[in-house]
Formats: C-alpha cells, structure tokens, sequence
C-alpha cells in the first residue's frame, strides 16, 4: 500500500532550501511506496488552516528539479508559528522548552487534533520538515504527538539555516552559498575601498546572533590575496569597544584601508548587545538584532575622525541564489533525497545530518540523529578556533573552504534568472493510493 507524504519549509530563507525540497520530491517519485506528495504553505501555520498543495503538479520534466534547486528563498514559505507544548499526557522529550501559547492561539489538544485530523483526511504517512532550530523541535513534538496516539506517521527533519549553529551535524545546508557570498563581498569591498590613496575603515556586519560561522567566513577573502577583513569578531568572544578603537588606530599608521567583519550578535563582556538595548523581540522569544556595525561607524567616527562606513549585507547574504555553493546546492538536494530513504526505512523523530569523513578529498556522508539531540540547541564556534578574539584561525579555514566550492548551476531566460515558481492551488483531500 502507498503512503501519501508531506513536506513544509519554517524559519529563515535560504540560497539552499529549494534544493532539499527538490531533492525530497525527486525521490518520492521515483519511490514505488509514496503516492501523493504534498506540500504545506507557510509551514505549520498554513497546516492548521488546511493550506496544503499537490506539489506533483508543478513538475513537467526533470530540468524543473533543477530549477527548484537554483531557486532562492522557500517556494513553500515559512512562518514563524510555534506550537504549544504538548498536552500532559504527552510530555515533550527532552531538548528545549515551549513558548506558553497566547489567547488567540487554539489550546494543545485543538491543535494536535486539528494536525492529527489533516493527516488523516490527506492519509499522511510521512512528513519533512526544513528548517532550523525551532523547526527540529516542531518535528520532536509532531513525532511524540503522533508516537503516543498509536499513529504510524514517520516525522523526519531536514536541516538548513545560513547560521550553521545545529549540532550534530558538521554543518548545514544553506550555509555554504551565504559564506561564499560573504567572501566574496568583502574581497570585492576591499578592492572597490582601496582606489584612494587616504586611510579609512568598512565595517561589514555580518548575519549571526548566538554563533558566529558566518562572519568567519569572511576571512576566506583572503584567498583571493588581498589583506582584508584585518579584524573579525565573533559573538563567542566579549568584545571591549575601546580594544577595537586602539587596534584601528593603531592599524591607521600603517594601512590605508581596514575592513573589520562584525557579527550582528556581538555584546561586551557584561553580556549587552552592541545593537540590542531596548530591540524588540520575535514570536520565539529572539532579540531581533540589527545596529552593530553603525553603532561602531559612529564609534569610530567620534574617537577617530577617520573615513568610515558600515555595510549591513542583511538578507542578501541568504538569498544570492546567482553565487551559490556547488557543493552546498548538490549538499542540500542529496540530503533531501536521503530523508525519504531514511523515513521509507522505517526512522522517525530523527534530524539528518552531514558527517565529515575527509576534508582532502572532500567527502561527506548522510546519516541520522534523534531530533531530541538537536532542538532548541546550538552549535557555536569553538573558542580554539578564534584567535585573540579579534579573528580566527587555520582550522576554521580548513573547515571553510570545502563547503564554498564550485558555483551552482544558474538557470537564465533571456539573461535573466529563471526560477521555479510552485503551483499553490489548494488541494483538497485525497486518501493514500492503494
């Protein structure tokens, strides 16, 4: 008997999260076990008002599977929902609490039994979820939800988010392209800033409020042989504002361009944000961060007196489909297709992940971990890796350079990108195929 499936995308965008959603529809159809496949629009939002779509419909040939690949940001779309917690007869397992939901929100058994209800009506068997921390924990409480009521739906997580702060797997999907973005942004900066025979200083803020792996990945600009970024700083290291006035005034003697890259989630040794005092807060509770980088422009501008600029990269660091990773694209499309083998095997209430077996050659393999291990936690960078708390060292370098190789295939009408756009009329109810 086949299995009807469903897939939904949560959290930030991505260069790369297509590309696993593209990779789970390419192996269900090719999968004799699965008849529908379905997909639900701003993830579990959209699932609790029935939003769902036949994602069969959009795919006329094997080159749109390319196309959904190369296809920045989530052609399902994301929401920032979270569940409540389970009801107490169904405690959650470990690995992170819930937020308490409001008024307007359904209560547990409302919305469980809503979700349960839907699965049911679509004959759901198996459902993937891509996204980032908050989504893994979506698939924990989904999985116990279903585990206690005796429902045999096999709840699976793919991984993605630009901050590469999931543990238990070596990195993410998504993050490749954004640090080959970066990188490229700040050699390109640091050419464009050094035409003028006078000293100033770029200030590069970079995405990362908790784990600073994209801003260390400016320091692969470097390998295109200029100097630049001088100074990185990461959140996992305090940063002494008066520490970073001496070493560009110190550095001014000298150069005639610094380029320091900045996390957005840099804070002083007192734990204060450098952009967050009295910054408003999103649905899960996170400061949303922004200011860092102009808040050291005016810094430098008052103690120094010297050229000086702030660049925020902001959302294009996620979404620079054009200058996507290789590997990161084939990464994410792989690891989407190994979620399908892995819920058609029998797992649930497992995240997948990607372990390091070699870094020359470069050599990854798919595996799973519960999603219990990885929910509501993260993964920042080790403090061997930085260095005097102003950069970083060798072996984040050699972390790096394996996951922004090659440049994914960008699909052009007319030269201008073409992209894969979802057919999102909503689907009505259809039972699993005998």
């Amino acid at each position: 008997m086949k299995t009807n499936i469903l897939i939904g995308q949560s959290g930030g965008p991505t260069a790369a999260i297509n590309a696993s959603l593209s990779g789970v529809i390419r192996e269900a159809v090719k999968s004799a076990g699965i008849g529908g496949i379905y997909g639900m629009l701003n993830g579990v939002e959209g699932l609790l008002e029935r939003k769902i779509i036949d994602l069969r419909k959009s795919f006329k040939d094997a080159e749109d599977f390319g196309r959904l690949a190369a296809t920045p940001a989530m052609a399902l779309g994301s929401c920032r929902y979270k569940l409540p917690p389970l009801p107490p007869s169904m405690p959650p397992q470990a690995g992170g609490s819930a937020r308490t939901p409001s008024s307007a929100e359904p209560p547990p058994d409302a919305a469980y039994g809503r979700i349960l209800q839907i699965f049911r009506d679509f004959g759901i068997g198996m459902f993937f979820y891509i996204g980032g921390n908050d989504s893994m924990d979506t698939v924990r409480q989904l999985s116990a939800f279903f585990r206690a009521n005796g429902e045999d739906v096999r709840c699976v997580g793919v991984p993605k988010t630009v901050d590469n702060d999931l543990r238990v797997t070596d990195h993410t999907p998504g993050f490749g392209s954004a640090a080959k973005y970066i990188a490229c942004c700040v050699a390109e900066l640091a050419l464009d800033s050094s035409v003028y025979d006078m000293f100033n200083v770029i200030i590069v803020e970079i995405m990362g409020r908790n784990a600073g792996w994209l801003t260390a990945a400016a320091a692969l600009a470097r390998d295109s042989g200029c100097a630049a970024p001088q100074l990185i700083y990461l959140p996992e290291s305090p940063f002494d504002p008066d520490g970073f006035i001496e070493k560009v005034k110190a550095y001014s003697a000298e150069k005639r361009l610094l380029i320091a890259a900045v996390s957005e989630g840099v804070r002083t040794k007192d734990g204060q944000y450098l952009s967050a005092a009295g910054a408003s807060r999103d649905t899960f509770g996170h400061a949303a961060l922004a200011g860092a980088g102009k808040y050291l422009e005016n810094l430098v501008k008052e103690r120094l007196g010297c050229k000086v600029r702030s660049i925020e990269l902001s959302v294009l660091q996620r979404s620079a489909g054009h200058y996507a990773s290789a590997t990161d694209i084939a990464e994410a499309m792989t690891i989407g297709e190994e979620a399908v083998r892995a819920a058609l095997a029998g797992k649930t209430g497992v995240m997948m992940t990607l372990e390091r077996v070699s870094d020359e050659p470069y050599l990854v393999r798919c595996g799973t971990a519960p999603v219990e291990d990885c929910a509501n936690l993260e993964k920042t960078v080790p403090a061997g890796w930085i260095v005097d708390g102003c950069d970083v060292g060798a072996e984040m370098l050699g972390y790096l350079r394996p996951l922004v190789k090659g440049r994914a295939r960008c699909y052009e009408k007319g030269g201008a990108p073409e992209y894969l756009f979802l057919d999102k009329t909503i689907a009505a109810p259809a039972p699993a195929n005998e």
